[in-house]
């Protein structure tokens, strides 16, 4: 299954990341999984949240731009060799990924890898054909 991401594009301003994250505080949503990517200038704030259409509200509501996107939420076991393998099966199959980054919000064991992929429903097709467990939310 896929979930949605909220992309949050920031200024390079101490400070920045407080607006944020208070924002979605006080909309009562919880960050589940969370990453920035940032230049000189400007940083983008990448999201997994359990309430994206609250966050995303307020977010907006407050000045601030912001993207949904569909990306996979991947379970893994976390050990050594997991994400490899994964990494494997889409070099294998032509999944192409943007980005990724991890949370270990889950069961005890397991690691829970966010892909950006180009194609999702493809990507969405290939973990699902080799049994690799997805999340719709966390």
């Amino acid at each position: 299954m896929q979930i949605k991401q909220i992309s949050i594009f920031l200024e390079n301003n101490a400070g920045r990341l407080a607006e944020v994250t208070g924002v979605i505080a006080k909309a009562g949503v919880d960050i589940r999984a969370i990453s920035i990517a940032d230049t000189a200038d400007f940083g983008i704030l990448r999201v997994i949240v359990n309430k994206p259409d609250a966050a995303t509200e307020a977010l907006v509501n407050a000045g601030f731009t912001t993207r949904v996107t569909d990306v996979l939420a991947v379970e893994i076991d976390d050990q050594p060799g997991s994400l490899a393998k994964v990494m494997k099966l889409f070099k294998d199959t032509g999944v192409n990924i943007e980005y990724l980054y991890a949370s270990l919000e889950g069961c005890e064991g397991k690691a829970i890898v966010i892909f950006k992929v180009e194609d999702v429903a493809h990507g969405l097709k290939i973990v699902q054909e080799h049994g690799l467990s997805t999340i719709e939310k966390f």
